[in-house]
């Protein structure tokens, strides 16, 4: 399937397949533009980049700064574990940083670095402790076997309209507290919000979108404030830090961040996780067979599908990577899904393997930014991947699906399946 990043050399469902060839290698192609991202067979293109130049300079036309391109395993590891010559806080992906900053730095989590990042970080990971989801993650199971079981009834389904953006959306809605009533319009916001990853869709109207979504979450914070009910943004709304409490701003963005971030990784790897059970046959029957558990599927989807292609960093000291100088000042991509499939950690990367132990993957990043949401994340796709061994005997493609036009997520917004009920 060409122009898909995962598209696999061998798998273990029979003969290694022909090799696509060396690929292009660093300097002929532009990863700044989403379209490369569809155009080119990736696997072989990304060995390349680990062999020939792993740590890479990237020149953009115009006034865009050029940015350092990082494909092996051991140096994305490097600079995520290092938040004193590298920040998120001028943004933390590619075109974000190539505009030259990000509007929510400082005050969302994820562009924030040092005392203040700590400080925010340790109020949000009480409301993430696994003790603290339980409650949440019984809500997911339940929610994934009933829209499973109505996708199995119909015998069709779009699965990812139909099926998988309304997990994580309506767990993160849980958490956050977000009323039943507005739900659907949540929903609503946030497609729209990322509407720009769809080709030809309009920036603007992704951006009044997200104005939206602040508007919104400003309005529950005030709610919150005055009656408190133990969610997310009642901790927010309330918390205060050295006796001074969370700005309007902080609060908002960190809604908005949770409800976005928390969206994408499973949901994308949800969709994914099913085109790949399909392409894979004898992975699924390995899994419908308790022959690998499902804790292993799951890592291997997140390798796999490594939804969040890329994270970004700027140097702010002058440094070295890889044998490489790399300037204070520098803009440093770390490409995730180069490095879940480096030779280095992971044996035989380009097969699909279900079982695999160890799993090193860097799906959810690492070191101080490491996704808050990941326990959360990987108990959804989980509940997904147990409900398909239940209720799913057999699933096959009943259109090509859509991929998401971005250089940032790597995934479907559409995907059209028929599934056969288990019997029994």
């Amino acid at each position: 399937m060409s122009g898909q990043p995962h598209d696999a050399v061998a798998t273990l469902d029979g003969p290694e397949l022909t090799d696509p060839g060396p690929g292009p290698g660093p300097g002929e192609v532009d990863l700044t533009d989403p379209q490369t991202f569809l155009d080119r067979e990736l696997v072989p293109m990304w060995r390349r980049f680990r062999r020939e130049s792993p740590v890479h300079w990237h020149p953009t036309e115009g006034l865009m700064p050029g940015f350092w391109v990082l494909s092996r395993h051991r140096d994305v590891m490097a600079v995520y574990r290092d938040n004193r010559a590298f920040t998120s806080e001028q943004g933390n992906v590619l075109t974000t940083l190539l505009r030259g900053g990000d509007s929510a730095s400082g005050k969302m989590l994820a562009v924030t670095d040092g005392l203040r990042h700590r400080e925010i970080r340790n109020l949000l990971l009480k409301a993430f402790a696994p003790r603290v989801l339980e409650r949440v993650v019984a809500g997911v199971r339940r929610r994934t076997e009933r829209l499973v079981r109505t996708a199995v009834e119909r015998g069709a389904c779009d699965f990812a309209q139909d099926v998988a953006e309304h997990i994580p959306m309506a767990t993160i809605a849980d958490l956050l507290g977000v009323p039943e009533s507005d739900r659907g319009y949540l929903l609503s916001l946030t497609k729209q919000a990322l509407s720009a990853e769809e080709a030809g869709q309009s920036v603007q109207d992704s951006l009044v979108a997200r104005n939206e979504l602040l508007l919104y979450f400003a309005e529950l914070a005030e709610e919150r404030r005055e009656e408190p009910t133990g969610d997310v943004i009642s901790v927010l709304a309330t918390a205060a830090i050295d006796g001074e409490p969370l700005t309007e701003e902080e609060i908002v963005f960190n809604c908005y961040s949770l409800i976005l971030g928390g969206d994408e990784t499973s949901r994308l790897s949800m969709i994914c996780g099913m085109r790949e059970l399909i392409g894979h046959p004898a992975q699924w029957r390995r899994l419908r067979d308790g022959e690998v558990s499902v804790d292993s599927a799951v890592e291997e989807v997140l390798r796999w599908v490594t939804p969040a292609m890329h994270f970004g960093r700027r140097a702010v000291v002058d440094t070295e990577v890889g044998g490489q100088r790399i300037g204070a000042g520098d803009i440093v991509t770390l490409w995730n899904t180069s490095a879940n499939y480096d030779e280095e950690v992971f044996t035989a990367p380009e097969v699909f393997d279900l079982g695999r132990t160890p799993n090193k993957h860097v799906s959810f990043g690492y070191g101080p930014h490491f996704c808050l949401g990941a326990y959360l994340g990987r108990a959804e796709i989980h509940a997904m991947l147990t409900a398909l061994r239940s209720f799913v005997a057999a699933a096959e493609l009943t259109g090509p699906g859509r991929p998401i036009h971005s250089n940032f997520l790597h995934g479907y917004s559409s995907l059209p399946v028929a599934l056969t009920p288990a019997t029994g």
